[in-house]
């Protein structure tokens, strides 16, 4: 299309952190095809919705949302991407004809396609595959493969985009605050019985350093103090580039960018841990001593008819390791309840490794069908009020840890990064908290300015939430 017509276009994201930045590269390459980005769909010419389609209750959003955009006075043309899009294509167009489907294999033209459909002219619904035989069975022969791998970059577009030298980054910021979301890599190898993702997300590939930090600087640059590296699988980087233990190595680099303050991991599978991992991430300056652990039970039998590994002692010896090196260390997770065969003896046992664990953050989801999964053609299936009884049961029980484990921080002195600062207080999180999903911090005793890491003293807590007063420190200037 013309630059010299520009037209408006709306994104909404919805779902994860890797979302945000596949988000953030269409608005990149958009934007430097003359598209003019505005905030809502209300005010866009085109609403472009990344959904999510990880669970049921994350599609009926993303359906929603679409819904809701195409109800809108004025009228719009609606485009489907993301998870929900690649995974159901035309069965999703069929069946919501208020939209049009795009897959990832679209992203590096979308400027055209959005063009093509405003246009009016035909377009072809996606038609879903495994995206795991796009790339070769060999890890380290994906980085030759061509297939479209969104939020990985791209080297070819103009200097506006991305940094003035070095590889580019596709991406435009859609949200100006002080964090960001920075991707390792996409897809995965694992093969969980509960879990889609790999079918539409493919196998893994991982982000080549250089790519990698060439776009931490540019985001630093963009006024980015705190990098959220985000993958499928955090803990396989670099198996692919011929260097498992590459993120050892790499978070320390991305630590000394000049503008960082700090680098949180996320997505992390025990099995993957290793004890070089644990020891750069609890001891490096300016890395996050965050754990973001994927345990999803404690139970052996239930974690093998998950295809996963582990069990309550080695879970909780690992939990001892990383606590040995780093004792006021973050760590979270989710949990499945409810998967097919889960015993009471099974919901007991997770129930006493949640207990002892002490994390700072549970997730607590029912088990449900995920088509195309091995789990959906298990035996042993429970009914859903009984799955909603065990998920209540489990995650009162969670929300009274985490509350506890708050407590328990009362007289601890944190780092807080500030996010929002103004005529109410200022609010930020402390390293164990990621965005989103772990609590914030609210300071006290002083108003420091968004973007600004401060040492603060934790004085109370309402549930995982922290309130902390701001502590004298010649580093920061803050002041108590």
């Amino acid at each position: 299309m013309s630059a010299a017509v520009p037209r408006r276009v709306a994104l909404v994201t919805l779902g994860c952190a890797r979302n945000e930045v596949d988000s953030e590269e269409l608005a990149g390459r958009l934007a430097a095809d003359g598209w003019e980005l505005v905030a809502e769909p209300a005010d866009a010419e085109v609403a472009l919705v990344n959904t999510c389609g990880f669970v049921e209750s994350a599609k009926k959003d993303s359906i929603d949302t679409l819904l809701a955009a195409a109800d809108l006075e004025g009228g719009r043309t609606v485009v489907a991407v993301g998870c929900l899009a690649e995974r159901y294509g035309e069965v999703l167009a069929a069946e919501l004809p208020e939209a049009t489907v795009l897959g990832f294999d679209d992203y590096p033209e979308i400027s055209q396609r959005l063009s093509d459909i405003v246009a009016g002219r035909p377009h072809v619904p996606h038609v879903p595959r495994d995206r795991r035989r796009l790339l070769p069975v060999s890890p380290v022969e994906r980085s030759a493969a061509t297939s479209a791998v969104p939020g990985h970059t791209q080297p070819d577009l103009p200097d506006a985009v991305g940094p003035a030298s070095g590889p580019r980054a596709v991406r435009r910021r859609l949200d100006g605050g002080p964090v960001a979301p920075l991707k390792l890599a996409s897809g995965c190898d694992r093969r969980c019985t509960f879990c889609a993702i790999p079918t539409f997300r493919g196998a893994f590939v991982s982000r080549r350093p250089s790519d990698v930090l060439a776009e931490a600087r540019w985001l630093a640059e963009q006024g980015v103090r705190e990098l959220f590296l985000v993958s499928e699988n955090s803990t396989s980087y670099g198996k692919d580039l011929g260097d498992l233990r590459l993120l050892e190595t790499l978070l320390p680099e991305l630590a000394s960018v000049e503008g960082v303050d700090r680098v949180r991991v996320s997505y992390l599978q025990p099995a993957e841990m290793r004890p070089s991992l644990v020891e750069v991430m609890a001891s490096t300056p300016g890395v996050a001593p965050y754990f973001d652990l994927s345990f999803q039970h404690s139970s052996a039998t239930v974690l093998r008819r998950m295809r996963r590994f582990g069990d309550t002692e080695r879970f909780l010896e690992l939990i001892a390791t990383i606590r040995a090196a780093a004792p006021a260390a973050g760590i979270r997770s989710n949990v499945i309840v409810g998967f097919p065969g889960e015993t009471e003896a099974d919901i007991d046992e997770l129930l006493g490794f949640l207990t002892a664990a002490q994390l700072d953050a549970i997730g607590v989801f029912g088990y449900s069908d995920e088509d195309g999964t091995e789990a959906a053609g298990l035996d042993g299936k429970l009914d859903q009020d009984e799955i909603r009884s065990r998920q209540r049961r489990v995650g009162g029980l969670a929300e009274e840890l985490v509350a506890q484990r708050a407590e328990d921080r009362v007289g601890e002195r944190v780092e807080v990064l500030v996010e929002t600062s103004g005529a109410d207080g200022a609010e930020g999180r402390a390293a164990h908290q990621a965005p989103e999903v772990d609590g914030s911090t609210t300071v006290v005793g002083g108003l420091p300015g968004v973007g600004r890491l401060v040492p603060a003293m934790v004085r109370s807590t309402v549930g995982a939430d922290l309130v902390a007063e701001l502590v004298s420190d010649r580093r920061s200037g803050a002041v108590a």
